[in-house]
């Protein structure tokens, strides 16, 4: 690690420079450079204003669930059993999994997105962001504290509009 205060080169884990005996402990925890780094580090998901969790049991035929996607005008709904998050059934789901073949006798169980990643209301939107670039979709859901009960949903376009709201 170079120390910020001399260019000294030290080896990294050091807690103070070998040269000028400056604190190295923080100097590795990334800063902001600019408000929308700040921004996305320092706002947590609760702050987007996550929607409440449309949710269906497992057991849920396919029309059923698509029907509630419908009514409820929800690009996701989550899937439960015993009050457990155990999938997400998106739009996407339903083109490539669904369309073009017949639904009668289909669940959501069968077509559903399961063990989905989840985030917590206190996870940045930093977080959120990247979990979502890195597994290629465009819904999460929340989670209690102990990672089992669905609490909201985020989607990418709700970080996008808390993030250029915010940026006004």
């Amino acid at each position: 690690m170079i120390c910020p205060v001399c260019g000294h080169e030290n080896i990294q884990g050091l807690d103070t420079c070998e040269n000028c005996g400056h604190d190295l402990r923080t100097s590795d925890i990334p800063h902001p450079g600019e408000e929308l780094e700040a921004l996305l580090v320092r706002d947590h998901l609760a702050a987007v204003d996550p929607r409440a969790p449309v949710s269906v049991p497992a057991g849920t035929s396919v029309a059923e669930a698509i029907r509630t996607m419908q009514e409820q005008a929800a690009e996701a709904i989550l899937v439960t059993e015993d009050d457990r998050l155990v999938g997400i059934f998106t739009e996407r789901d339903a083109l490539l999994k669904v369309a073009g073949s017949p639904i009668d006798g289909r669940f959501v169980r069968d077509v559903m997105t399961p063990d989905p990643v989840v985030l917590r209301d206190r996870d940045s939107i930093a977080v959120a962001i990247h979990k979502m670039a890195v597994g290629g979709f465009r819904h999460i859901p929340l989670v209690d504290a102990r990672g089992v009960r669905a609490t909201g949903i985020v989607s990418s376009s709700d970080l996008f509009r808390h993030i250029l709201h915010a940026l006004e």
